[in-house]
């Protein structure tokens, strides 16, 4: 009666008299407990407090499979939206590829256009400065020499610039005389040879007394690599290679 009576209530007997039997003795001991872990989502328990012990193992397995299920959507969730931002990323890289080839070329197509010179020009006063500067086409570029008769540096220079026009003959290269320009005195004494770079009537470069960087005793390949460095002139080494390659696909057609 005590074993029936123990599953029905899932309660300990202490203190408690069957009502069949006053002399039967008091149970001291437990009915075995099953394990929170063990749990297959059957009960093994048919009185009310194994109901309940059963109903709440059974609401903390829902509650972990719940966030686990929450967990999985997230990760699903975060990995789709990384997948999205590298495509995203990956098209901004290859849109930025296109743009910056097609502006290159745009560039280059440009330069091809722009007229050739091979020599230099004289120029004799000051009006003919405004005209070489102002009046060319935006993508050449205009190098005037100011310089002074009998100055040993001016005479190299001139002799340089005759060497550096038939290498780019596409860079307009001027002469002309300070006192010409209505320099001053103090100018054509201290501040000769100088070099005046224009691009599009805006100045580029503007280096005055230049031996001040080459020294007293120069050639055209110092004069040619210290513009290059001020970006005065193109390096031809150094030309794109979406543009060479592109060149090199024309070629095999």
């Amino acid at each position: 009666m005590a074993d029936l009576e123990s599953k029905l209530l899932g309660e300990k007997l202490h203190y408690y008299c069957s009502s069949s039997d006053e002399d039967e003795p008091m149970l001291d001991r437990d009915p075995p407990k099953q394990s929170k872990s063990d749990w297959d989502g059957t009960s093994s328990n048919t009185g009310p407090k194994g109901v309940l012990n059963d109903w709440e193992q059974y609401k903390r397995q829902q509650s972990a499979q719940r966030i686990q299920s929450e967990k999985d959507v997230l990760k699903q969730i975060n990995d789709m939206a990384l997948t999205c931002k590298s495509e995203a990323e990956e098209l901004d890289d290859q849109f930025l590829a296109e743009y910056r080839k097609k502006r290159m070329k745009e560039m280059m197509a440009k330069t091809q256009e722009a007229p050739e010179f091979g020599k230099v020009f004289d120029l004799l006063t000051g009006d003919d400065f405004l005209v070489a500067v102002e009046n060319e086409n935006p993508y050449v570029t205009v190098i005037v020499h100011v310089y002074e008769h009998n100055v040993p540096t001016c005479s190299i220079m001139n002799s340089c610039l005759k060497v550096l026009c038939r290498e780019f003959q596409k860079t307009k290269f001027c002469k002309l005389i300070g006192s010409s320009a209505g320099m001053s005195l103090n100018f054509k004494m201290c501040g000769v040879p100088a070099l005046l770079a224009y691009r599009a009537g805006q100045l580029v470069g503007n280096f005055v007394r230049i031996t001040d960087e080459l020294g007293d005793d120069f050639y055209a390949g110092d004069v040619e690599n210290f513009l290059i460095e001020h970006g005065v002139l193109s390096d031809k080494s150094c030309i794109p290679s979406i543009i060479t390659n592109e060149n090199d696909n024309y070629d095999d057609i």
